[in-house]
C-alpha cells in the first residue's frame, strides 16, 4: 500500500478511536413533503460505483422547477467510507433541488454526518478543496466508497473534519462545484453550499433543523464556496444568514484574472490556468476554445476531465500566451473570458453579513511560483495576498468590521492549512459560544484592485 494509503488509513483509525461510530440507524422507507421542505425517497445504501450511481439522477416526475432551492429530493443513508474502505461511521447523503451559475434549477448531492457527542444545535457546513473536472472526483462520491485520483484529497481532508465531529459539530459537506464538476465557478459554489444547509436542516434523518446554527468552514477551492456562500447568502438564502455565526476560510481566489497572471509559466500550479478556463467556460457556457491554438487545445482535452491532481507539476512553465492563437496573446482580447472572470470576482459581489476569519500565505516561491506582476504582487503560489487583503479591507469599510486577517509571509499554499485549520476550528468555536468576534479592520495593509476586468482590442 501506498504511503498515501497508510495515513489514509491512520485516520480512519483516528476516527474510530475517538468514539465516532455507528451514528442514528438506517431507515427504509418513502416520504414526500411539501415543496419548502421535502420530495424524497429514503434508502439504505451500500458502496456503488460512482458511474453507475442512480442516486445522483434526479428521476422525479415533477419539473426541479417546481421545487424551491433546498428541498430534498432523495436520501440515502451509508458507511462513511476512506480510500473505498467502509468505517463504523454513518453517512446521510441528500440529493436536493439547487441552482446553477445562470440562475437555472439544478439537482446536487451533499453528506451529512452527525456528531455522537452533539445535538444537533450546532453544525458546521466544511467545503472540500477537491478542485476537479471530474464530478467522480466529488465529497459524497469519495464517502460512499469511489476511489478515484481526486477523491484522495476529499479523503485526507477527513484529518480536519474529525476534530469537528469530535467537538459535537455536526458536519454538512456538499459536493460545490455541482454535478458538472465547473471548477472556480464561485457563484455556483455558493449556492450548492447554501441550499445544501437548506436541505440538511429540511430532512428527518440528519437531527438537524431551523433552529441549528451553522459556521462555514474552507480552503483554497474550499474557501470560493464559503465566501460566496457567506456573500450571497443574506440575498439569495436570508433563512441561512440568519443563522450562520460566521465563515473561516484560508487560501482564498478573489479576481481570477490576477491569479491567472501570478501563476503564469510558473512550475506546479500553471496547470490551473487550463482548469479555470474550462470550469468558468463550462459554467456559463462559453466558448473559449476557438481562441486556443492547436497546443492550447490538447491542454483543454487532457484536463477537461482531469482534478487539480492532474495539473499539478505536469505543465511547468504554461503560459497563457503558449495556449492561445497569436491575436490573442492578451487574454483581455477574449470577450468570453473577460465577461467570465468578472463574473467570479469576489470584488464585486455583496459582503457578508457575518463575522469572518481570513487566512492567506505568501510564501510562493516555496512551490515554485515566482511572479510579482506589476498590480497583483506576490502571493502563497497560486492565490494572490493583495488581493485577500484587499478583500477584508473591502469587507470592513462596506459595513462588516468583524473580521479577522492573517498573512503567513512564510508559508505556500500547501503549508498554510496545518497552521489554518486549529486556528479556524478555534475560531469557530468561539463565535459559536457568543463571544465578540475579532476585528483587524484597522491593521490590514493595503492589497490591489479589484475592479473588473476591461477588455482590449484584438489586434
Amino acid at each position: 500500500m501506498s504511503k498515501q494509503g497508510v495515513r489514509l488509513l491512520a485516520v480512519t483509525a483516528a476516527i474510530a478511536t475517538a468514539g465516532l461510530t455507528a451514528a442514528a440507524p438506517a431507515t427504509a422507507t418513502t416520504a414526500t413533503g411539501a415543496v419548502t421542505g421535502t420530495a424524497q425517497a429514503t434508502t439504505t445504501a451500500g458502496a456503488t460505483p460512482a458511474a453507475a450511481d442512480p442516486f445522483y439522477a434526479y428521476d422525479g416526475s415533477e419539473p426541479l422547477s417546481s421545487f424551491a432551492p433546498g428541498t430534498v429530493l432523495k436520501t440515502r443513508t451509508l458507511q462513511y467510507h476512506l480510500v473505498g474502505i467502509a468505517t463504523p461511521l454513518k453517512a446521510i447523503q441528500l440529493l436536493y433541488r439547487t441552482t446553477d451559475a445562470q440562475g437555472r434549477p439544478s439537482a446536487n448531492v451533499t453528506t451529512v454526518v452527525r456528531s455522537l457527542t452533539g445535538d444537533g444545535g450546532k453544525a458546521v457546513s466544511y467545503q472540500s478543496f477537491y478542485d476537479s473536472l471530474n464530478p467522480e472526483d466529488g465529497p459524497s462520491r469519495a464517502v460512499a466508497g469511489n476511489v478515484s485520483l481526486g477523491g484522495v484529497i476529499p479523503n485526507a481532508e477527513a484529518l480536519f473534519m474529525a476534530p469537528l465531529l469530535a467537538k459535537g459539530y455536526t458536519l454538512v459537506i456538499p459536493d460545490t462545484q455541482g454535478q458538472r464538476a465547473n471548477f472556480a465557478a464561485g457563484p455556483e459554489y455558493g449556492t450548492n453550499t447554501l441550499d445544501s444547509i437548506r436541505a440538511a436542516t429540511r430532512s428527518g434523518e440528519t437531527g438537524l433543523s431551523a433552529d441549528t446554527r451553522f459556521g462555514l468552514m474552507g480552503y483554497s477551492g474550499g474557501a470560493i464556496a464559503t465566501n460566496w456562500a457567506a456573500a450571497m447568502a443574506p440575498a439569495y438564502a436570508p433563512d441561512v444568514n440568519r443563522r450562520l455565526v460566521g465563515f473561516a476560510e484560508g487560501g482564498l481566489l478573489v479576481a481570477p484574472a490576477h491569479n491567472l497572471k501570478y501563476v503564469d509559466g510558473s512550475l506546479v500550479w500553471s496547470g490551473v490556468i487550463p482548469m479555470a478556463l474550462i470550469g468558468v467556460s463550462r459554467s456559463y457556457d462559453i466558448d473559449l476554445k476557438q481562441y486556443l491554438n492547436d497546443y492550447g487545445k490538447q491542454v483543454y482535452e487532457e484536463l477537461e476531465h482531469g482534478s487539480i491532481l492532474d495539473a499539478l507539476g505536469h505543465y511547468p512553465g504554461l503560459t497563457w500566451k503558449k495556449m492561445a492563437k497569436p491575436q490573442h496573446a492578451d487574454a483581455n482580447s477574449v470577450p468570453g473570458f473577460v465577461e467570465a472572470v468578472n463574473r467570479i470576482n469576489l470584488g464585486s459581489a455583496a459582503t457578508p453579513t457575518v463575522p469572518g476569519f481570513i487566512a492567506q500565505g505568501n510564501g510562493g516561491v516555496l512551490e515554485g511560483t515566482f511572479g510579482n506582476p506589476p498590480g497583483i504582487g506576490t502571493g502563497d503560489a497560486v492565490m494572490v495576498a493583495g488581493d485577500v487583503r484587499a478583500l477584508a479591507r473591502q469587507y470592513c469599510a462596506t459595513g462588516n468590521d468583524s473580521i479577522a486577517y492573517r498573512q503567513f509571509n512564510l508559508l505556500s499554499h500547501n503549508g498554510v492549512p496545518l497552521v489554518w485549520a486549529p486556528l479556524a476550528i478555534d475560531w469557530l468555536d468561539d463565535r459559536f459560544a457568543g463571544r465578540p468576534a475579532p476585528s483587524d479592520c484597522g491593521d490590514i495593509p493595503a492589497g490591489n484592485s479589484l475592479a473588473p476586468e476591461q477588455p482590449v482590442p484584438a489586434p
